[in-house]
C-alpha cells in the first residue's frame, strides 16, 4: 500500500475529486437518484465522491497491488467505480479547487478500481458544518466498469 493522499480537501458542493491530472475531464453533471445513492459519480478519468458536509472534509487515498480486504465494521458507506488516468498522473482537490493548488500523484497508467469507504457520517452537527465524517479512496488495479455499492448508508 502507498499513500498518495492524507489531508483535508474542501467538499464545496459535497464533493471532492479524482482525475487525471493531464487530461483534466469535466466533472459529470448529471446526478440520477441510484449515483445519488451510491455517492459516487464518474465520467472517463473522473471520479467524483459524495460527502456529507458541504465544508473541509478529511481525505486519504491510497494505492495498492490488488483490491485490498476491508473490515466493513465502523464503515457507513463503501461504494467502488472506476477511474482510468492514461496519464499516469491523477490529480486529489475539491469541486471548486483550482488547478494549480491540487494534490498530485503517480498512478500506473492502467485502468484502476477506486474502493470507497465513507465512516462518521451520522456524527453531524444540527447545522451540518462541523462532523465526524471521514473519506478514504483504496485505489488498485482493475477493468470493471460500473458502480457497485458494498454498504449502503440510509441518512435518518
Amino acid at each position: 500500500m502507498t499513500p498518495l493522499f492524507d489531508g483535508t480537501l474542501m467538499a464545496d458542493y459535497h464533493q471532492f475529486l479524482l482525475c487525471d491530472a493531464v487530461s483534466w475531464p469535466d466533472a459529470p453533471i448529471y446526478w440520477p437518484e441510484p449515483v445519488l445513492r451510491a455517492r459516487l459519480n464518474t465520467a472517463p478519468g473522473i471520479l467524483v465522491v459524495s460527502t456529507v458536509r458541504n465544508m473541509p472534509v478529511p481525505v486519504r487515498v491510497l494505492l495498492h497491488a490488488a483490491r485490498p480486504a476491508l473490515d466493513l465494521a465502523g464503515l457507513d458507506h463503501v461504494a467502488e467505480a472506476p477511474l482510468h488516468a492514461p496519464s499516469g498522473r491523477i490529480a486529489i482537490l475539491g469541486l471548486t479547487d483550482a488547478r494549480a493548488g491540487a494534490a498530485l500523484a503517480r498512478v500506473p497508467p492502467v485502468p484502476l478500481r477506486a474502493l470507497v469507504t465513507f465512516a462518521g457520517l451520522g456524527a453531524l452537527s444540527p447545522d451540518g458544518l462541523d462532523g465526524a465524517d471521514r473519506y478514504e479512496v483504496h485505489l488498485f488495479p482493475g477493468t470493471v466498469t460500473g458502480v457497485t455499492v458494498t454498504k449502503q448508508w440510509e441518512e435518518a
